[in-house]
C-alpha cells in the first residue's frame, strides 16, 4: 500500500472542489439564459365595439301596492294571490258605516245652508240685503259645498279598484283587520310584457347613445340569448351610483320571463379606435401589491416587462376589459404569469391554427 503525504491530498481535494462548483455554475447561468417558452396574445387593433356584462332581473312592467286613502275596518278582501283581474274591477273595501254617517250629516248642514244663501242671493238682487251679508251667504255656500264633497270622497274612498289589467302578486291582510289610510293591501302587478331592469355606472350612463344593443342571457334557458330594447334610464344614480335602466323583452319570445327570474345583460358599446376599451385574456392577469398587471412582451430583445393596467370588468367567458394601460398591437403573455421575472427573457410558441388542432399537420 502506497501512502501520500497530507499535504498533497489537501491539494486535490481543493481543485476537485473548485472544478465542480464552476461546473454547477456554468449550469445555473446556462439555465438562466435559457428562454422561457411563453403563449402571447396580441391586442387587436380595430377595437369598434366593446361589451360588458350586469347583472339584472326580471320585472313587471307595471307594479301597484293598492292602499285605501282612508282608515277603518277591512271588511272584505274581493281577490287571492295569483288572481288575476281587469282594470276597475273591485279589489278591497274597508267597512264604511262611520263614513257613511258622516256624509248624511255633512249633507244635512249643506242642504240648510244651501237654502239660506239661496234666499240672501235673491234677497241681494232685490237690494233688501246688505253687500256683507250677501258675501256671507256666498262663502258659506262655498265651505259647506267642500265639506260635503269630502264627506262623499271619503265614503268612495272606502272601495279600492284594480287600476289595470293584471295579477295580485300579494296580498298582505284579511278581514277584520283595521288598517291605516295608505297602508298596501294588496299588490298588483299588470299582465303585459314582462321587462329586465339592471343599474350600470356612470361612465355607462354618460355614453348610453353609444349602446347598440341589449343581449340577455336568462338562468333558466341557458344557451339562449334574446335581444332587448331599451325603454328608459333613471335620471339620478341610486345610493350606490348606479343608474336603473329598463329593457323591453319581445312580444314573441316563448316562454315570456316572469317576474324575479334573474338574467345576464350584454351591452355592446360602440367607440372610437383610440378610445376604446380592451378586452384580453383573464389569464394573462396577476397582482402584486394590490395591483393588476400583465407582462408585455419586448420583440426587439425577446423580454418581458410587468406592467400595471386597470381592470374595468371581467366578464364569465374568461375575458378581462382593461380601460387603460396597454396599446392596441402590443402583445402580452397569457399563461404561466406567475413564474416569470421583470426582464426575463422569453420564446413566444407558435400560434395553433384552428384548422390544425394539435399541430398534427
Amino acid at each position: 500500500m502506497r501512502y501520500y503525504p497530507s499535504a498533497l491530498i489537501a491539494t486535490i481535494l481543493l481543485i476537485s472542489a473548485s472544478v465542480t462548483g464552476c461546473s454547477e455554475g456554468s449550469s445555473k447561468t446556462a439555465a438562466n439564459d435559457t428562454p422561457k417558452s411563453v403563449i402571447l396574445y396580441t391586442i387587436g387593433g380595430n377595437g369598434s365595439i366593446s361589451s360588458s356584462e350586469l347583472p339584472g332581473r326580471v320585472e313587471a312592467a307595471r307594479e301597484v301596492n293598492m292602499a285605501f286613502k282612508v282608515s277603518g275596518t277591512l271588511q272584505r278582501v274581493y281577490v287571492d294571490e295569483g288572481s288575476h283581474v281587469r282594470k276597475g274591477q273591485l279589489i278591497a273595501e274597508i267597512d264604511p258605516r262611520d263614513y257613511r254617517l258622516q256624509l248624511e250629516a255633512t249633507e244635512a248642514e249643506y242642504l240648510k245652508v244651501k237654502a239660506e244663501a239661496e234666499r240672501v242671493i235673491a234677497m241681494y238682487g232685490d237690494s233688501v240685503v246688505t253687500a256683507d251679508a250677501y258675501d256671507k251667504a256666498r262663502y258659506g255656500l262655498r265651505q259647506i259645498t267642500a265639506k260635503y264633497d269630502n264627506a262623499r270622497n271619503q265614503v268612495a274612498d272606502t272601495r279600492i279598484y284594480a287600476p289595470f289589467d293584471g295579477y295580485v302578486q300579494r296580498r298582505f291582510f284579511d278581514p277584520p283587520t283595521v288598517v291605516g289610510a295608505g297602508t298596501p293591501v294588496v299588490a298588483v302587478v299588470s299582465g303585459s310584457r314582462p321587462e329586465v331592469e339592471i343599474n350600470i355606472p356612470a361612465s355607462t350612463y354618460l355614453n348610453l347613445d353609444q349602446v347598440t344593443g341589449y343581449e340577455a342571457t336568462f338562468d333558466v334557458l341557458p344557451g339562449r340569448k334574446v335581444s332587448l330594447r331599451f325603454i328608459s334610464a333613471a335620471p339620478k344614480a341610486n345610493a350606490n351610483q348606479l343608474y336603473n335602466v329598463r329593457l323591453a323583452v319581445p312580444d314573441d319570445m316563448k316562454p315570456q320571463p316572469s317576474p324575479g327570474m334573474t338574467v345576464m345583460v350584454s351591452l355592446s358599446m360602440a367607440a372610437a379606435a383610440d378610445t376604446a376599451a380592451i378586452a384580453i385574456p383573464a389569464s394573462a392577469l396577476f397582482e402584486n401589491d394590490g395591483e393588476s398587471y400583465v407582462w408585455v412582451y419586448n420583440p426587439t430583445d425577446s423580454v418581458v416587462n410587468a406592467r400595471q393596467v386597470a381592470v374595468e370588468s371581467l366578464h364569465t367567458d374568461g375575458t378581462a376589459t382593461i380601460a387603460t394601460g396597454l396599446r392596441r398591437g402590443e402583445s402580452i403573455v397569457t399563461a404561466g404569469v406567475h413564474h416569470l421575472a421583470d426582464k426575463q427573457r422569453v420564446k413566444p410558441q407558435p400560434q395553433t391554427s384552428k384548422t390544425n388542432v394539435g399541430g398534427l399537420l
